[in-house]
């Protein structure tokens, strides 16, 4: 299962390092308020994709489940994230949606 997983897991990975570094920038960025949603977005999404992630490491039966929830989670993200001009939003933007893409690919499967 996780030989078939690996641009999977490669994706869940990629977008919750991206999550965790647009929320640490927006963290810093001056007007920190107008940012919460994205943050706490972000943070979220980064959690799912952690909890997705390790239940396809441990072959757990509800790891399709995960990968529709974290879709699901990933462009809301997006979502969020797109509404923002910083470099770290976009960024995290297109991971999100990468992310949610490859999710429901593996949810077909």
């Amino acid at each position: 299962m996780i030989e078939n997983h690996t641009t999977g897991l490669d994706a869940l990975f990629a977008c919750m390092r991206a999550c965790r570094e647009c929320a640490a920038a927006c963290l810093a960025e001056p007007h920190v308020h107008a940012m919460s949603r994205c943050i706490q977005l972000d943070l979220a999404c980064a959690a799912v994709c952690s909890a997705a992630a390790e239940a396809m490491l441990q072959q757990v039966n509800q790891a399709n489940s995960l990968c529709q929830v974290c879709a699901d989670i990933c462009n809301a993200c997006a979502e969020e994230c797109e509404r923002h001009e910083h470099d770290h939003c976009k960024k995290c933007a297109a991971a999100c949606r990468h992310c949610a893409s490859v999710c429901l690919e593996m949810v077909a499967a």
